[in-house]
């Protein structure tokens, strides 16, 4: 369940940090409580992981593939540019988390 339980935190991360746009400013009530939401059951998700996992692992995975995935939905979702440079970065945080993950058993 470790694992599960931080794949929901990584959701729950991600739709804080797209919700945060859709706020503008928490100007909007709406978004603002759903991005309130996502950040609090992502936090509480991310604790639940945290009972198994190094806080170094868990946290460094959450953030890496959290900050990731925000990126591919914001060019998606928002038509944000993704330059060649940014997916060499977003590449090499993706084969960090992966790399940690590895060597935490």
């Amino acid at each position: 369940m470790t694992w599960v339980y931080l794949g929901v935190a990584i959701l729950f991360e991600i739709a804080f940090a797209l919700g945060t746009n859709a706020t503008k400013g928490f100007t909007r009530l709406v978004p603002s409580v759903l991005t309130l939401i996502a950040a609090a059951g992502g936090i509480y998700t991310l604790s639940l992981a945290l009972r198994r996992l190094d806080v170094s692992v868990g946290y460094t995975i959450w953030t890496g593939i959290g900050g990731a995935g925000t990126v591919v939905l914001g060019a998606i979702l928002f038509k944000e540019r993704i330059s060649a440079a940014r997916l060499i970065c977003f590449a090499s945080i993706i084969g960090g988390a992966v790399l940690l993950r590895l060597t935490s058993v």
